[in-house]
């Protein structure tokens, strides 16, 4: 087997995976029991779209899915933030 097709095959499995487990977050937000369950399934959401941005990058060769990755990681990381803070306290801003 060459490395092009060990790799074509797996980006394809990363794919599948991470588009189960996007499936598997949305379920966990749809009907978590409770908001922090909520808040953690949004949060494993944004990671799996943003590996799924990197992988699909890695297959076109492209560096603009690279770019918009790290955007999502920045934006996903401060909403998760603010999202326990309010759940916390109940105000996100002081």
């Amino acid at each position: 087997m060459s490395a092009a097709i060990i790799l074509v095959w797996s980006l394809t499995i990363a794919q599948i995976l991470l588009g189960v487990a996007m499936a598997i977050a949305v379920f966990r937000m749809i009907v978590g029991p409770r908001a922090q369950d909520r808040v953690l399934a949004l949060d494993a959401f944004y990671v799996a779209g943003m590996l799924m941005l990197v992988v699909l990058g890695i297959r076109t060769g492209s560096t603009l899915y690279f770019e918009v990755a790290v955007i999502i990681a920045l934006l996903g990381c401060v909403s998760t933030i603010a999202l326990a803070k309010f759940l916390m306290r109940g105000e996100v801003i002081e």
